[in-house]
């Protein structure tokens, strides 16, 4: 139960890096204002409760998703 624990909230947290990390391409490099005010802009900008929240909700499906998908496909032996 507890390795279960461990392996959902790394499988977790790496989503939520993998959406930060896009996010803050998005707002760095596409968008003239990341340009000009620069990085720090940039990451007070991408860190907002409403990423947050939608990142963690991404988050979770990706990990039932995922888990789903493993079951199903990956064989123990």
């Amino acid at each position: 139960m507890k390795q279960n624990l461990w392996r959902a909230l790394i499988e977790i947290g790496f989503i939520l890096f993998l959406f930060y990390a896009n996010l803050l391409m998005g707002a760095y490099e596409r968008s003239s204002p990341g340009r000009q005010k620069g990085f720090a802009w940039a990451i007070a900008e991408v860190f907002t409760a409403a990423n947050f929240g939608i990142a963690l909700i991404a988050a979770v499906v990706g990990y039932v998703v995922f888990g789903f998908l493993r079951k199903r496909f990956v064989k123990r032996t």
